[in-house]
């Protein structure tokens, strides 16, 4: 018997439905259960041939014993390595080399020095900032300040002018932050891609409270757009190798702009999503689940490697593109 498990915290519509999905299919030889995370003893199998994670991002237990699983050959979605190495900074970067048009994004040091550090650990970097060329690079105010590595839209700031900059980013603390071109839009959409294939498009509103971002009576996306964006969001998950994951697209002047592509757990919640939409994903997620777990070899590498890696381990070279020109 080949068990899929998912490893959870705080949700609680998804991670049921998805295990009871499966289960219902009656597939010969497979079943769905909660992950039950036990003594971990070094190099030691877990009895998953699939783990779904939807928590190691917070609990760093988690993404060891995922670390673990896979070394033994668990297909662990996502892949826990490339997902402790990525982050949006170098995302964006990336994008800049396959042809997707991203904001003009600088990365700024921490307003605090982290922690057992002083200021001869920052003899290498340039001080002050030529603060000039960052607010020309980006295209003036409004702008955008992020974290370059997180999610869940926390310590995200809209900033006006240099002096509200300086003074929202004096709240951040030890946070590495991004300064990000603003996107006026006139279309969002946050895009679900599961399984490298499968893809559903939601209208979204990120400038609503989070309960009523998702637009669910929006009207229906034009043809050409609609490819458009299914390319753009399959050639970034096929580059970073994500199984389950959102990309977050804002169309301005026709042209559709990457705005955050890094979501390896994404809010699935019925509550959140809405019922059509939560559906989608459900079936979407246990039908991903119940293939890798038929295609899983023990001894084997059973990770999802996106092209960036694959191609970087065979020594290609990533073509510089023209996608700031472009759009």
């Amino acid at each position: 018997m080949k068990k899929i498990g998912i490893l959870f915290g705080q949700e609680n519509t998804f991670p049921k439905a998805f295990v009871d999905r499966i289960n219902e299919k009656k597939i010969k030889g497979i079943s769905a259960e909660f992950v039950k995370v036990e003594e971990l003893m070094q190099g030691e199998k877990t009895p998953y041939a699939v783990i779904v994670d939807r928590i190691s991002q917070d609990v760093p237990f988690y993404r060891a014993y995922l670390k673990n699983a896979a070394l033994n050959g668990t297909a662990v979605v996502n892949n826990p390595f490339w997902w402790s190495a990525d982050e949006k900074f170098f995302n964006n970067c990336l994008m800049e080399k396959i042809d997707v048009p991203v904001p003009k994004t600088v990365l700024l040091p921490s307003n605090q020095m982290p922690t057992d550090t002083t200021a001869n650990s920052f003899r290498n970097m340039k001080y002050p900032m030529d603060w000039e060329k960052v607010f020309k690079y980006i295209g003036g105010f409004p702008a955008y300040m992020k974290p370059y590595s997180g999610g869940g839209w926390k310590s995200v700031y809209k900033v006006e002018s240099p002096e509200d900059l300086f003074n929202k980013h004096a709240e951040t603390n030890q946070l590495v932050m991004m300064l990000q071109e603003e996107i006026q839009f006139e279309e969002y959409y946050r895009i679900y891609c599961l399984g490298g294939t499968d893809i559903r498009m939601m209208q979204y509103e990120p400038r609503n409270p989070h309960h009523l971002r998702y637009v669910l009576d929006g009207g229906p996306i034009a043809k050409k757009m609609h490819k458009k964006m299914h390319d753009i969001v399959l050639k970034i998950n096929h580059s970073l190798g994500y199984d389950f994951n959102t990309v977050e697209l804002a169309v301005r002047d026709g042209i559709p702009y990457a705005i955050d592509f890094c979501n390896p757990a994404p809010d699935a919640e019925l509550t959140s999503v809405g019922q059509e939409n939560f559906d989608w994903v459900v079936e979407a997620a246990a039908n991903m689940a119940i293939t890798k777990a038929k295609a899983h070899k023990d001894n084997k590498d059973n990770l999802t490697w996106g092209t960036y890696m694959q191609n970087s381990t065979l020594g290609k070279k990533i073509t510089k593109t023209s996608a700031k020109r472009k759009a």
